[in-house]
């Protein structure tokens, strides 16, 4: 079917510049884009921002799933830490990534760790919520049972409530990843030299339409590709629930 969708989109799209006469500077052909696509692979120049991009992107994805998923089982057993900080989170969380990135810019430079943290920050809230909802969702009965089994903390978090738990931190693990790849174009957006982001800008400023939509579609790629990706290891780790 993906194939399928892929020509569709293309014909409409080449239909769409026919019937509209749009010059190259505002809607480039299939046929332009490749051939930008075709020239900024072979000097290396989509490679070399993709890469910053993805550093980015992984750098910030592996601080928030740490800080979230700590800081989320404290809160799903201890509803009183809950009670505490649950609104200063949230509050927190409140202001947008948009307003928040030109402060951490300007806290942090231009490099990529100001970037790095703009993705951190965008991934942990819902990474946060599916922790606490996935610990919580384990059955008390079961750990009733391991409580009679006088299995310690660690046992207990091992071998149940992180693989009872794990269907719901898939699930924000896969939003976690798409939403990593927007916070670094947020980050790349405000202040970058370097990126796809920042490629973004620069053919801007350039009326360079077909430059720009290279960079977009590199986005979407990144982003399909790690959820797929995602999709493929929770489907290999949670085999069991099907099983049974």
């Amino acid at each position: 079917m993906a194939p399928l969708g892929l020509t569709v989109f293309l014909l409409l799209w080449s239909a769409l510049i026919r019937l509209g006469q749009y010059p190259a500077f505002i809607l480039p052909g299939p046929g332009r884009v490749y051939s930008r696509f075709a020239s900024t692979l072979a000097d290396g120049t989509l490679w070399r921002h993709t890469q910053i991009t993805m550093v980015e992107i992984l750098g910030g994805l592996a601080i928030g799933l740490f800080t979230a998923i700590c800081i989320g089982y404290l809160l799903a057993k201890s509803p009183l830490l809950e009670r505490l900080l649950a609104p200063y989170i949230v509050a927190a969380e409140s202001v947008p990534v948009v307003a928040l990135a030109p402060l951490l810019v300007v806290w942090f430079g231009f490099g990529s760790l100001s970037k790095v943290l703009i993705c951190a920050l965008i991934v942990f809230f819902p990474v946060l919520v599916n922790t606490i909802v996935g610990i919580r969702s384990v059955e008390q009965d079961l750990r009733d049972l391991m409580r009679s089994l006088q299995a310690s903390r660690w046992k207990t978090f091992t071998l149940l409530e992180l693989p009872a738990s794990l269907p719901v931190l898939f699930g924000g693990l896969k939003l976690a990843v798409t939403l990593a790849v927007i916070g670094a174009v947020v980050g790349e957006f405000v202040g970058a030299d370097r990126g796809l982001g920042a490629l973004i800008n620069i053919s801007r400023g350039v009326l360079d339409t077909p430059l720009m939509f290279v960079a977009l579609f590199t986005l979407v790629l990144i982003a399909v590709t790690m959820y797929a990706c995602v999709t493929v290891i929770e489907n290999r780790v949670l085999a069991w629930r099907r099983r049974s």
